[in-house]
């Protein structure tokens, strides 16, 4: 178990990698439901579904780019063509709002760039971070901290990305936010040029091997070791594989006709039952390798709720900055999509604060397990949006409130939010067979697609006057009502899950 100091060069190339391309995608998102709104003049609920399905989808995608990763690309392949489909998915964005005057053309255009966004990331995201995991032997304990440094990266370019695209595009012109989807496009060109200029000089294993050229299913197909833990045996794979297929059909009509779920969402949802119990019937896996996956599969169902009520931020809680606060600074009027930097400013400034408690709770043996920690995580998600619902009860019609309030939200889920994210993708890194490494960093995002396109859902609650809004008959009439809606889903969800820490923590087989 290495315990050298210092991190591999390959690090910090993947954090400047990684910030260019999140640039890219924060900056589109900072003003897109803006966009929505102001620009296609769509309604709250539609713009809130369309967002939601977008993001969803962006954490769907994942799955299938892992798998390809996996088996037939390998990571390098796959994080350049991920990118390039990005970089053109941004472009036709900027193109959708240079056509405003074109109606069907303009809406035709933004559907096309989201489409190719969304299959880009799939490729993309899940590769990058499993990079990260692939520089450090097995067991090293620096990779809780890799893994954090690598989520400050991340959100360096999601602290500049609404600033510069916002200043650009959220200007009062509905012409201007062409702009803004200019940059994110330049800003992914920029993640190309990087990776692929640097990728033969800094990636490469602790031996001194180049990573991510073989696809990791072939590797461990190779490996002497692992001779009969092939990813799909070919005769009863095909079978299960068949059968887990209508399984999952199966659940998107129930979905679809019972639940009455729009395609996308019937589509998100029963996926992220069958392909997670496909993975898990696996012949190969051994009873440890199983336990450690239902550990992630019963984590990532938590995370749901977690990223469900987080995922506001460019949803209604934009709409809340842009329509209930008041954003008056010295006499100038802050852009709305501004509040978007808060959240990625909070975590680069935390970022090494809560590793350091954690290393200080470790010396004294009082560190909380990975399961602990997300629990932590979705308590202060809870706590940060009752803190804002005290802050709007009551409130007059007309009234805007200070920002003090947003600003003491996005601060306390920035807290939650590093207790729950780097620990889980590290969890994630630790408890996956190599074999699966792509294709499991997919499932955990699955996980984030079910609670983006629950966040679209959730978010077209957003309170409107003239329009009659509930949840399980409940109605939600004010602000105070909407953000109550997250306090109690994401507290509850907390306390189940800290009461299952114990048996999660000896089901991971002293990887806890």
């Amino acid at each position: 178990m290495s315990n050298s100091k210092g991190h591999p060069k390959g690090l910090y190339l993947i954090f400047a990698t990684g910030t260019a391309e999140r640039f890219s995608y924060y900056g589109m998102r900072a003003i897109f439901i803006l966009f929505l709104t102001k620009a296609l003049m769509m309604d709250k609920v539609l713009a809130s579904s369309i967002y939601g399905s977008y993001t969803g989808l962006v954490y769907l995608t994942p799955l299938i780019g892992g798998y390809v990763a996996d088996k037939y690309w390998g990571i390098r392949r796959s994080v350049f063509w991920g990118a390039l489909m990005m970089g053109i998915g941004q472009f036709l964005l900027f193109l959708s709002a240079s056509s405003l005057h074109s109606v069907d053309m303009s809406h035709w255009l933004m559907y096309g760039g989201l489409g190719f966004i969304i299959f880009g990331n799939g490729f993309f995201k899940p590769t990058i971070t499993t990079l990260v995991g692939q520089l450090y032997e097995p067991g090293d304990r620096r990779l809780d901290a890799a893994y954090t440094i690598f989520y400050m990266g991340v959100n360096v370019g999601a602290f500049i990305a609404p600033l510069i695209c916002g200043y650009f595009g959220e200007t009062g012109n509905p012409e201007d936010f062409k702009w803004g989807f200019l940059i994110a496009a330049i800003g992914i060109v920029l993640t190309i040029v990087l990776f692929e200029t640097q990728k033969h000089k800094y990636l490469v294993s602790p031996t001194g091997e180049q990573i991510g050229i073989v696809p990791d299913a072939r590797k461990a197909k190779d490996d002497a070791a692992q001779q009969e833990q092939v990813l799909l045996p070919s005769g009863n794979g095909i079978k299960k594989a068949l059968l887990f297929g209508a399984i999952t059909l199966l659940l998107f009509a129930i979905f679809k006709w019972v639940f009455d779920a729009e395609v996308i969402s019937a589509g998100i949802f029963s996926s992220c039952i069958g392909i997670p119990a496909y993975i898990l019937f696996d012949g190969s896996l051994t009873k440890i390798e199983r336990d450690r996956i239902i550990v992630i599969y019963i984590i990532a169902f938590f995370v749901i709720f977690f990223w469900a009520a987080y995922e506001q931020a460019g949803a209604s809680l934009t709409l809340f900055a842009d329509e209930q606060t008041n954003r008056t600074l010295f006499g100038w009027e802050m852009p709305a999509s501004y509040f978007q930097s808060f959240n990625p400013l909070f975590v680069v400034a935390l970022a090494f604060i809560m590793p350091a408690i954690w290393s200080f709770l470790s010396k004294r043996n009082m560190e909380p397990t990975s399961p602990t920690k997300q629990a932590i995580g979705l308590f202060l998600l809870s706590l940060g949006y009752l803190v804002i619902a005290f802050g709007v009860k009551d409130l007059q019609p007309g009234v805007k409130v200070s920002m003090i309030w947003l600003t003491g939200l996005y601060f306390i889920h920035t807290m939650g939010e590093m207790a729950l994210s780097p620990i889980g993708l590290s969890m994630v890194n630790r408890l996956t067979p190599v074999r699966f490494a792509s294709l499991m960093m997919g499932v955990w995002y699955l996980s984030t697609a079910a609670a983006n396109k629950f966040a679209g859902t959730l978010s077209a609650l957003y309170p409107e006057e003239g329009k009659a809004k509930a949840l399980f008959g409940i109605p939600i009439v004010s602000l105070y009502d909407f953000f109550m809606v997250f306090v109690v889903m994401s507290g509850v969800a907390a306390v189940i899950l800290f009461l299952l820490s114990k048996r999660l923590q000896k089901l991971m087989h002293g990887l806890a």
